[in-house]
């Protein structure tokens, strides 16, 4: 069970939106869920240490999916904290390579948006290790699995704890209401992620954008 979940929210798009970051205490230290956009991470450091996690005792961190406003210190963090980071392998390239469409088809929003969510070199990097479906973090202090669910991009992936919370990326966002994110590589897939997701022991549920909500409103977004 998580000992504290810490939101870090983040401006981004010169402050017409936000991603967020998830910093969560465990028994023996912390996991950090997604980095936010380079841009901002004096910001996210200082929310970092503020919180107590500090180099040493930053046991992972896991990357829900490829897109720049999630990865951004990706690489910084792990060489200031000395820790390791995780994610799919369906989206490596698109840290490795710094392009949002690597592994998408690429509808037209996502198009547009591209010019402007590139990883720049100095911030992409290879991760530590790849995760896949069932994955186990209680090696790293967190009593939760890996679930893999596709739609935003072929490597997408939510962290669902013991205890009912899951970590989603962007399958969902609730900066309004809880919807179904507006930028889907693969509606089927994605349509197929919410389907497993109905099936699991999910209460709450924590977005890459917007507020947290409670799995029982996964239905309206349907």
């Amino acid at each position: 069970m998580p000992k504290e979940i810490k939101t870090i929210t983040l401006k981004i798009f010169g402050g017409l939106a936000s991603v967020n970051c998830y910093l969560i205490k465990t028994n023996d230290g912390f996991i950090l869920i997604d980095t936010g956009d380079s841009g901002k991470r004096h910001e996210l450091e200082k929310e970092i240490n503020n919180a107590g996690c500090e180099p040493g005792n930053l046991n992972l961190i896991v990357i829900t999916h490829g897109d720049s406003d999630h990865t951004g210190n990706a690489a910084y963090l792990r060489e200031k904290f000395d820790t390791k980071i995780a994610m799919h392998q369906g989206d490596s390239g698109m840290v490795q390579k710094g392009d949002m469409l690597w592994n998408r088809n690429g509808n037209l929003l996502s198009k547009m948006i591209s010019p402007f969510m590139g990883l720049g070199k100095s911030n992409r990097f290879t991760p530590d290790f790849y995760v896949e479906e069932g994955y186990d973090l209680s090696e790293y202090g967190l009593n939760a699995k890996i679930i893999h669910i596709p739609g935003h991009s072929l490597g997408s992936i939510g962290v669902l704890t013991k205890g009912g919370n899951l970590f989603c990326g962007d399958l969902f966002t609730n900066t309004k209401k809880p919807a179904i994110n507006s930028i889907m590589d693969d509606k089927v897939a994605a349509e197929a992620s919410i389907e497993k997701l109905k099936d699991l022991n999910v209460d709450i549920v924590h977005p890459g954008h917007g507020k947290s909500f409670r799995m029982e409103f996964v239905i309206l977004v349907r």
